[in-house]
């Protein structure tokens, strides 16, 4: 069973935060940490603006939030390591001999679903409130599956 999720991608600042965002308010039968991280993380920046509107006019929390470097103290534990591509998942267990391969995983993947969670930067607010719906989607999945002690 784990503890914590980590969802990672790029930089940490639009569906990285969005998917803690999203799990946080559907919630988890088990107690879990979430985190956001990002791959190429150089000093952290604020949310993503387009993100942050869509985030806000769904009602989720965008207050204070600074993007953060995935480090290889995320990977301890019981620990889900959820990336939102196929190439951000092996940049993961490249970057991190330690990380268990069976416990990282491409989000889509991970609950069953096809498509990778579509990267919306530099594209319309649409497109960033279409990232937010797929995100939803494979993050009501995830939790059934948690919720279920898998």
């Amino acid at each position: 069973m784990y503890t914590k999720i980590v969802f990672v991608a790029e930089s940490g600042t639009c569906r990285e935060p969005m998917a803690v965002a999203i799990f946080n308010q559907i919630g988890c039968r088990y107690p879990m940490e979430t985190a956001a991280r990002g791959l190429v993380v150089l000093f952290p920046e604020p949310l993503n603006q387009k993100a942050e509107a869509v985030m806000i006019s769904n009602g989720l929390p965008t207050e204070g939030y600074m993007s953060s470097p995935l480090t290889k103290e995320d990977l301890e534990g019981d620990t889900l390591i959820l990336t939102m591509e196929r190439r951000q998942r092996e940049k993961v267990l490249e970057k991190f001999e330690e990380a268990d391969p069976g416990n990282v995983y491409v989000l889509t993947e991970f609950v069953g679903d096809e498509l990778e969670i579509v990267n919306p930067y530099g594209g319309t607010l649409q497109m960033y409130g279409l990232c937010y719906e797929t995100l939803l989607t494979s993050i009501h999945k995830l939790a059934a599956i948690l919720n279920e002690g898998k």
